[in-house]
């Protein structure tokens, strides 16, 4: 396996030839799309299909991808031979803990996750009617033993109807003063799963220390979530984002800071790693409360910068791909993951000897990421 970088004057052909593979697989592992441009400072996975399809002594991890039930049949077929657990994107809940269902269905993602044996996560989210995180709900719920005790038993109900194997609770913006009530909520809804044979996991808010202020961070005890769940997800990402300024979606030193933290609180055995699947293009100059960037896929960031002949660079601290380009008289700066980006973030799953990964979201296709994650590492139940 090699990560190679290009060159001005590269091509596909050259590439393929001086590392004496087939062009046609060169064009398959890294994705791309006729009629076969390359962008100076692309990187490219090269690995030959005997190397994909070794067998050898790979670590075996956990790997769980987000979607929503719109996501692409084709793609959900193509990422679930790769994933341990889906998390359906997500059921909600109302004020006295009855159970919103998703508002396109999920059935039919069920279906396929038993086709290709992986287990189906049910997400529960506080989602407001405006689709936003609503602390107000999650302030009702969790303090009213009424309330949490019903929603309980109706996210059980739905396991068992559906054929769900696991609860995912994702619940942000919790209010410093409800964080033991948060950690009772989650460590009740995994007593109850557990004893029905399910499990129960927690999603938490990147922090680096347990004093760490700000509305994401204070209602989340990561000692206590940890030993409250059967596993647990870091979000880390979302450094950059769309209302934020321009840089790294997950920068690697930051992503750092928060695993060393996570592993003196929470046994490392139980902690999977958040990865995103996508970056940001953000037009220039960035003004506060003004700009908003545009989500994009990380196969569409190259094809832009192809398109603009913009050079990508690499933030050696972030460990990131980034460019800019210029269209129609505005500078626009993008940001997103490669696979250096990610081979660097393997290397900290590796390094930590975590559970594994967590993927937010597996909605766009991203076959080099895949193809070294098969590489690198046995994908538990696969």
């Amino acid at each position: 396996m090699d990560i190679y970088v290009v060159e001005k004057g590269d091509t596909v052909d050259s590439i393929a030839a001086g590392y004496g593979i087939m062009a046609e697989r060169l064009i398959a592992v890294n994705q791309l799309e006729y009629p076969y441009r390359l962008a100076v400072g692309q990187a490219l996975l090269i690995l030959t299909e005997e190397e994909a399809n070794v067998e050898s002594d790979k670590r075996e991890i956990s790997v769980n991808g987000y979607a929503y039930p719109f996501i692409r049949n084709w793609i959900l077929r193509q990422t679930l031979l790769y994933l341990t657990d889906l998390s359906v994107f997500s059921y909600g809940f109302t004020f006295e803990g009855e159970l919103i269902y998703p508002l396109v269905s999920d059935d039919w993602m069920l279906s396929l996750s038993g086709e290709f044996g992986t287990r189906p996560i049910l997400t529960l989210t506080p989602f407001g009617p405006d689709g936003n995180f609503n602390n107000q709900l999650i302030h009702s719920v969790v303090r009213n033993p009424e309330y949490s005790s019903r929603l309980i038993g109706n996210l059980l109900e739905v396991m068992r109807e559906k054929g769900y194997v696991g609860v995912d609770i994702d619940f942000e913006f919790i209010l410093a003063e409800d964080r033991d009530y948060f950690t009772d909520f989650v460590r009740n809804v995994t007593e109850t799963m557990n004893d029905n044979g399910y499990t129960a996991s927690v999603a938490l808010a990147p922090k680096t220390s347990a004093t760490q202020q700000g509305l994401l961070y204070e209602g989340k005890d990561y000692k206590a979530l940890g030993e409250a769940a059967n596993s647990v997800l870091l979000m880390t990402y979302e450094w950059g984002y769309t209302y934020g300024p321009p840089m790294a979606v997950a920068p690697l030193n930051m992503v750092r800071r928060v695993i060393e933290y996570a592993v003196t609180e929470i046994d490392n055995r139980k902690i999977d790693m958040g990865i995103p699947n996508y970056g940001y293009d953000w037009p220039l100059p960035y003004t506060r409360g003004q700009t908003k960037a545009t989500t994009i896929g990380n196969i569409e960031a190259v094809q832009i910068a192809i398109n603009n002949n913009a050079v990508i660079m690499f933030d050696e601290t972030a460990q990131s791909p980034y460019f800019r380009y210029n269209v129609n008289g505005t500078e626009h700066e993008v940001w997103f993951e490669d696979i250096r980006s990610i081979n660097a973030k393997f290397n900290l799953l590796e390094e930590f000897n975590l559970r594994g990964a967590g993927y937010w979201t597996i909605m766009q296709w991203f076959r080099p990421n895949w193809e070294l994650l098969n590489y690198r590492f046995k994908i538990k139940g696969q």
